[in-house]
């Protein structure tokens, strides 16, 4: 899901790490982890993002780039005691800038799942959710269930695990690039496509911010329960663990609930007590 008046960001120049060798001791073969002294001595932290999705990431009316993923990393960045850069790219663009070096984090509503844990090293989550579909006002896009989603055409970013559950309930697959929030859902509304999945509570906030296309979360229909927050390389433990630390003290001193309050109207910075189906995509 994406949100309407996007701007780009400025262009900023990613440092690239250093590598030191293993001075004095030639039985050290391995690689120094110095993704927190990089962030340190450049007294920055690049994060990538897309600046288009509502309420993570996105430009305000003061056109000032915001949302509760931002909000945190900025929050973040300052108990660091470093200035905080942000690089705007589409949900591919985010994950190659981390394998790239082109950004210290990424922070745009990921979850953080075991497929990704594969692949990336995962921060301690800052948001519980859970999934919902959202559908024609008028039909309900003739879906009920999970279950009614064959035939139907499924609306998202390639490569979202969104998406790969509406393709495994039969779903066609109607892909979109960084698209915003309003041409999804009038997407839907006029019947190019039938559903969007994806988190409820970016659904909730997106479909209130535009009442006047008519489209709504199914009703009783919420699976999969999830968290959320950044990504990291895969083998820069000190940066995670660091961020880890500042993430703790924030949830400890209230900050965390209080940004969540501020960008969703609850805290979801804790685990909801929806009853919530888990679905199976094998």
């Amino acid at each position: 899901m994406k949100f309407l008046n996007r701007k780009k960001s400025w262009v900023v120049i990613g440092l690239a790490g250093l590598i030191l060798g293993a001075c004095g001791n030639p039985s050290a073969t391995s690689q120094e982890d110095q993704s927190l002294s990089k962030v340190e001595e450049a007294k920055e932290l690049v994060v990538a993002t897309s600046g288009t999705l509502y309420p993570s990431s996105y430009y305000n009316d003061n056109n000032e780039l915001v949302g509760y993923d931002v909000d945190v990393a900025k929050e973040v960045a300052e108990r660091l005691g470093v200035e905080v850069v942000f690089k705007e790219y589409n949900v591919d663009g985010q994950v190659s800038s981390l394998t790239k070096g082109e950004a210290d984090l990424a922070a745009n509503d990921f979850g953080l799942t075991d497929e990704r844990a594969e692949k990336f090293s995962l921060s301690t989550p800052f948001k519980y959710s859970f999934n919902s579909m959202i559908v024609r006002e008028s039909d309900d896009s003739g879906i009920a269930s999970l279950d009614d989603l064959a035939g139907k055409k499924a609306a998202g970013e390639p490569n979202t695990s969104y998406m790969r559950l509406a393709e495994s309930y039969g779903a066609e697959l109607v892909t979109y690039d960084n698209a915003t929030n309003d041409q999804y859902l009038t997407d839907v509304a006029n019947g190019r496509t039938d559903v969007i999945i994806n988190d409820y509570y970016l659904q909730k906030m997106a479909v209130a911010a535009m009442p006047d296309i008519p489209v709504k979360i199914l009703d009783n229909v919420y699976f999969d329960p999830n968290e959320t927050g950044f990504l990291f390389v895969k083998d820069h433990k000190a940066l995670r663990e660091k961020v880890n630390e500042v993430l703790a003290e924030m949830k400890e001193d209230g900050s965390l609930k209080a940004l969540a309050e501020t960008y969703f109207q609850t805290d979801i910075s804790v685990e909801s007590d929806q009853e919530i189906q888990t679905v199976d995509t094998e």
